[in-house]
């Protein structure tokens, strides 16, 4: 048997280990094929911009962008 300080050590280490390959396999490119996993993968793309904001704030081009795209275009109509 390991001592207790060992056996943390390794459960750490597998936990972190495992959510790693985790996160690199569900963020992998599988093509442009849609597949079962893009809507975990879009979860995890938006978790992850989402802290983002949250940390580092909103980029500007950003918020532009969503300016731009909530007022309408010359040849669109009110709605």
């Amino acid at each position: 048997m390991m001592n207790s300080k060992s056996d943390k050590l390794v459960r750490r280490t597998t936990m972190v280990a495992t959510a790693t390959a985790s996160y690199f396999l569900l963020t992998a490119d599988y093509g442009p094929e849609p597949n079962a996993l893009d809507p975990i993968k879009n979860a995890i793309l938006s978790a992850e911009n989402s802290v983002k904001d949250f940390i580092f704030g909103p980029k500007k081009g950003t918020q532009e962008n969503e300016t731009k795209k909530s007022a309408p275009g010359p040849g669109e109509k009110h709605p």
